[in-house]
């Protein structure tokens, strides 16, 4: 810990949320040529701009433009960790009050704890990682300015989920995302974007409307929108009827978010569609919203309406697992045509499986694994669609059958450290002892073995074995998919693929890096996310 003001850290915070939204706005300037670049005397030379953003070119300079902002949050969210007690994770620190809408009771309310910091950090990173792949790689397509307002505006949306403690800036927060979200995939997607868009919006849109009723249900009941205030409250202003209400009506939006079986059916499609870059982003960091808000707001506001359906919850968590794995086997089966990303799509759908199962145990081990599991599925995923998207750009297809077979990838012959990254996020993804992915599982597993007084053991027991399966498909999968891309022997008359240029080393190596480091060092998350946990679900931040 580095000893830092209050009055630094709550700025640090603040800029996390705004910095991003300035930049955004930044972004849209006209742009000017740099200063060794002199106007062409040409007749023909279309004129330069002379005003706004500066670089050798329009597109260069917004793209830089775009590295810079998410630079600075991103070290703006290191020295936040960096000064953050430890000794008082369970703690909100750099908290902002300020009085917003007095008439409906709103303020501007911030803060982080435990549970939140390593969400904000990753998001920071994630975020960072793609403003700097494409910067080198640009997105296909036109007006790179919209691309990196977006991107911006969708990290100011994201990291304002995570550290707003108000219950309509929540909801604000939420839906700020889908907007920036639908436009990068509907503009610079892939085939059937406009499909995928389209549901992607329609699915988020619909839940959230329910969403918002169960919201503004607590904050009239108990006379507050104030997350800290309800938390500590734990619930004792809210009836039970009330409680089960809120919790059906918001569990409903944060479940299409996550998503859970069966309201998963966008995520394949937006997957698929998706640009490099923002499948990175809405698997590394979007689909973590939904199961924030679960451990954020459920389970300290409504814990007695939590405990009614936490079973429910469990079900469907473990049909999701089973179900994404069964789907992950069928496409990388020889013959069927699966495409690649659509695979990863589908193993979220199994991997956040896993979260929510950790969560409905409503158990400190629980509730830690599913903490734990979301970092370690924002870290592997993002490096899966990282790598997918390298594969797509040397190939032309992310087409398994035509990978294993036509173009023959063979990728440990073809581009060796390519395959060896593919391999590395395959065997992280299927949880081996060693890397993230093991611990949050693992975790989730043992607390459906022990579930909180009033759920039935016997229930959870099942429903850990069920899960424990699932971890078996998950290897079989991944390592199908190992097997046909990477082995096997480079054809006759294929040319070597590029390896892998220094630019996405840079974006890669981060995630490589922190994947080890919580697998080998599970304490550095657990010792942060523990004590939060363990006092939300004694009663709130007091």
């Amino acid at each position: 810990m580095i000893d830092i003001s209050e009055s630094v850290m709550q700025f640090l915070l603040a800029f996390l949320v705004v910095g991003p939204l300035l930049g955004a706005a930044a972004a849209l300037l006209p742009s000017r040529p740099s200063p060794d670049r002199r106007p062409s005397t040409s007749r023909f030379a279309a004129p330069l701009p002379v005003t706004g953003l500066k670089g050798k070119s329009p597109e260069q300079a917004v793209l830089r433009h775009g590295v810079t902002v998410t630079g600075a949050v991103l070290v703006a969210a290191i020295v936040l960790a960096a000064g953050f007690d430890h000794a008082q994770a369970s703690k909100m620190q750099a908290t902002t009050d300020i009085s917003w809408i007095p008439a409906l009771h709103v303020r501007i309310h911030l803060g982080v704890d435990g549970i939140s910091l390593p969400l904000l950090v990753l998001t920071a990173l994630l975020t960072f990682l793609c403003a700097l792949y494409s910067y080198f790689k640009p997105p296909a397509g036109p007006a790179p300015k919209a691309f990196v307002a977006l991107l911006l505006l969708l990290e100011s949306g994201t990291l304002a989920t995570f550290a707003v403690l108000d219950l309509l800036l929540f909801f604000l927060a939420f839906e700020t995302v889908l907007i920036p979200m639908y436009f990068l995939v509907a503009r610079w997607g892939g085939e059937g974007r406009q499909a995928a868009a389209w549901r992607f919006i329609l699915y988020t849109l619909l839940g959230s409307v329910v969403m918002l009723l169960g919201l503004l249900l607590i904050g009239i009941k108990a006379g507050t929108f104030d997350m800290v205030a309800l938390a500590t409250d734990n619930g004792r202003s809210l009836t039970a009827t009330v409680q089960v209400i809120a919790v059906l009506a918001i569990g409903i939006g944060l479940a299409v978010k996550t998503p859970m079986w069966p309201l998963h059916s966008w995520l394949p499609d937006a997957h698929t569609a998706a640009p490099t870059v923002g499948s990175v982003l809405l698997a590394g960091v979007m689909l973590k919203m939904g199961t924030y808000g679960f451990v954020r707001i459920l389970l300290p506001i409504a814990p007695d309406g939590f405990r009614t359906f936490a079973p429910y919850l469990a079900a469907f968590a473990v049909v999701g697992i089973i179900y994404g794995s069964l789907a992950c086997l069928a496409l990388a089966g020889r013959g069927a045509k699966g495409d690649l990303k659509r695979l990863i799509a589908y193993s979220s759908v199994g991997h956040m499986g896993f979260v929510l199962l950790g969560i409905a145990t409503m158990t400190p081990t629980g509730v830690n694994g599913a903490l734990f599991a979301n970092i370690a599925h924002g870290l592997i995923t993002g490096l899966l669609f990282f790598l997918v998207g390298a594969l797509k750009d040397r190939t032309g297809t992310t087409d398994l059958d035509a990978l294993a077979e036509k173009s023959g990838a063979a990728l440990y012959g073809r581009a060796p450290r390519l395959g060896g990254l593919l391999a590395f996020g395959a065997v992280a993804s299927l949880g081996l002892p060693g890397l993230a992915g093991f611990w949050g599982e693992m975790l989730a597993l043992f607390g459906s073995f022990e579930p909180a007084a009033g759920l039935s053991r016997p229930t959870f027991l099942t429903f850990m074995a069920i899960g424990a399966f699932g971890t078996l498909l998950t290897a079989a999968y991944m390592l199908v998919v190992v097997r046909r891309v990477c082995m096997g022997a480079v054809p006759q008359q294929t040319p070597r693929l590029a390896d892998v240029h220094g630019y996405e080393f840079a974006a890669w190596t981060p995630l490589v890096a922190l994947t080890v480091l919580a697998g080998l060092w599970p304490k550095a998350l657990l010792g942060l996310t523990d004590p939060a946990v363990q006092q939300l679900l004694a009663g709130g931040n007091r």
